[in-house]
């Protein structure tokens, strides 16, 4: 980014509403449907103030069924149009399985490539607000493990707008997984971090491209969505005990950045991975297989960080106690050295 480029302190939120508006504004093609994503914005805001642009046409409120409006967005995909379906909280999926894991993700196979899917399928996912085990998973490790789908979780505003517009622009389908305590809503305060400095003008982020947000000698800390910023914080801490922590936020896990993570193990000797999924067969599983296979003579010591197999509680205290916080992050850091 150009130190003299104009920019703008943005939530994510409006970040990810900014490059909508641009790919809108560039192509009649895209459009954008859900549920309470017209007059309403979206819950999380992930649609406000387009319906005011771009009227009922192109931003269409749908009605409660995942299974109808996600398979007429991978309709109109394979018919030449650039549909972004919003799928409420990621949770809901299972309505629309068929939709997402046979259609979306396998058409393009299954038609010997003579059609694309070329469509962005937007997600809620999170706990941390007490919504219950139905409203409250991320289930990273569930789109991962299907063929055919790409997969990104911005943890800042300038992720949220570049990985926007590449999702859009991208002829394959894409699932974008927005973390609800992210976005700057107003009834959920996000961390420090989420809100930073955008450029004005549009840009792309590469897929497959993690970002090392703190450099670090003792202990890579590998991460993506919310837990980036609490991986930050943990770092904090480490330093003043004197362990230098490097924090990577892998941003896409479809592809997955495997030689950014391979290279800084090699450089600190040790992995810690944390994730708000379950624990197992997951992120925290994955990334630690590459490393072994790439790099296992550099690889000391290993430290899972995860949501424990059971559904996300109800209870604030009992969430809070399964979701990872910063102390877990450190707890497991120090262990390592």
């Amino acid at each position: 980014m150009s130190g003299a480029e104009s920019t703008r302190e943005l939530t994510m939120s409006r970040a990810m509403v900014s490059a909508i508006a641009h790919e809108m504004r560039e192509n009649d093609d895209v459009f954008y449907m859900g549920e309470d994503v017209a007059d309403y914005g979206g819950i999380f805001d992930s649609t406000q103030g387009l319906r005011e642009e771009f009227g009922y046409d192109r931003i269409m409120d749908v009605p409660i069924s995942e299974t109808a409006y996600i398979g007429a967005a991978v309709g109109a995909a394979q018919a030449g149009m650039r549909p972004i379906a919003e799928l409420m909280f990621v949770d809901f999926f299972g309505v629309a399985m068929d939709q997402i894991y046979n259609q979306m993700a396998k058409n393009t196979y299954m038609s010997g490539g003579n059609v694309s899917v070329p469509m962005v399928l937007t997600a809620a996912v999170g706990g941390t607000y007490n919504d219950a085990a139905q409203h409250s998973q991320t289930l990273y490790g569930t789109f991962a493990h299907i063929p055919g789908l790409k997969i990104v979780v911005p943890s800042t505003a300038y992720e949220a707008k570049g990985l926007m517009h590449n999702a859009i622009r991208d002829d394959d389908p894409v699932l974008y997984m927005f973390h609800k305590r992210l976005m700057g809503i107003g009834w959920m305060p996000a961390p420090d971090g989420p809100k930073t400095p955008v450029p004005e003008t549009d840009y792309t982020i590469p897929f497959g491209r993690a970002d090392v947000k703190r450099d670090g000698e003792d202990v890579t800390i590998v991460t993506l969505g919310l837990h980036v910023h609490r991986a930050l914080e943990a770092a904090e801490t480490l330093a003043s005990d004197g362990i230098s922590a490097e924090v990577i936020d892998l941003r896409s896990l479809v592809p997955l950045d495997t030689e950014t993570i391979v290279e800084s193990v090699e450089k600190t000797g040790n992995l810690v991975v944390v994730d708000e999924d379950y624990r197992s067969y997951g992120v925290t599983g994955e990334v630690t297989a590459r490393v072994a296979e790439e790099a296992l003579d550099a690889l000391e010591r290993v430290e899972r960080v995860a949501v424990p197999d059971v559904p996300i509680p109800y209870s604030r205290p009992l969430e809070k106690e399964v979701i990872p916080g910063t102390e877990d992050i450190v707890n497991a850091a120090t262990r390592t050295q």
